[in-house]
């Protein structure tokens, strides 16, 4: 059975692609089948993939999106043994207008997973730094959400709004939906304010946080101009190594 993990945060630049990308790597790498799909029109993860959404605009998360392609004819292999991608474009913005008149258009991307998901292991879903109608359908067709959180008192700020949409949807549309856990980003050991939000976080959200830090790091911020995960672009990096770890702790707990 698969598991779906949705990586959301409505506020921008806590490291949600970077997560997406390089959890998706980390469990391919080791030797799990992975889809990571790019929900964002930013498409940074399909850049951060080696991938540009203009090479085939017409086989993207758009199109499957507005009923014009099934999941399975968007399917892309990357670099990296075992993980696939279903790429984004800038036309997913329009994707929200457009599905205003579909019938049950909260579930779209659940009912186009349904044929692909026990393919997979885990399927990783880069969720927009929103929350508007396609992380809606995100949060509807996971299993659980993780919550990237930059070490800085803003940061924990916009957490509230989150986490109230993640209780309006377990509510209305996926009660089965859990929080995998927030994991801390960006950090950086020598500024006391760091330390300071992650001994909060600890506290108020206990066993939630992940006991996986991921430090801040040159390489793992070059790797995407590259086109490729840390792993790939610099296995002995800390980046490399704190993804690793992110993805062993979660395939502990889903033992």
């Amino acid at each position: 059975m698969s598991k779906i993990i949705a990586v959301a945060n409505q506020k921008g630049g806590v490291g949600k692609t970077t997560t997406a990308i390089n959890l998706a790597a980390s469990l391919a790498v080791l030797e799990k089948k992975v889809l990571v799909i790019d929900a964002d029109p930013q498409a940074n993860t399909t850049s951060g993939l080696n991938f540009s959404p203009e090479d085939g605009q017409k086989r993207t998360l758009y199109e499957v999106m507005i009923g014009q392609l099934r999941a399975e004819d968007a399917l892309i292999q990357t670099e990296v043994a075992n993980l696939h991608m279903i790429p984004s474009h800038i036309n997913l913005v329009g994707a929200e207008i457009e599905m205003l008149d579909i019938e049950d258009r909260e579930s779209v991307l659940a009912n186009a997973l349904r044929p692909i998901r026990d393919n997979y292991d885990f399927i990783i879903i880069d969720c927009a730094p929103s929350l508007g109608l396609i992380t809606v359908n995100c949060l509807a067709a996971a299993d659980s959400v993780i919550i990237p959180v930059q070490p800085e008192f803003f940061a924990l700020e916009g957490l509230g709004k989150l986490l109230q949409t993640i209780r309006i949807v377990q509510s209305r549309l996926n009660t089965s939906l859990t929080i995998e856990g927030f994991v801390v980003t960006m950090f950086d050991g020598r500024t006391k304010v760091h330390t300071q939000v992650v001994n909060e976080l600890r506290e108020h959200f206990k066993d939630m946080v992940f006991k996986t830090i991921i430090q801040r790091n040159i390489r793992l911020s070059e790797a995407p101009s590259h086109g490729k995960p840390i792993i790939l672009y610099d296995v002995m990096s800390n980046g490399s190594s704190n993804y690793l770890n992110l993805a062993k702790e979660i395939l502990d707990k889903t033992r």
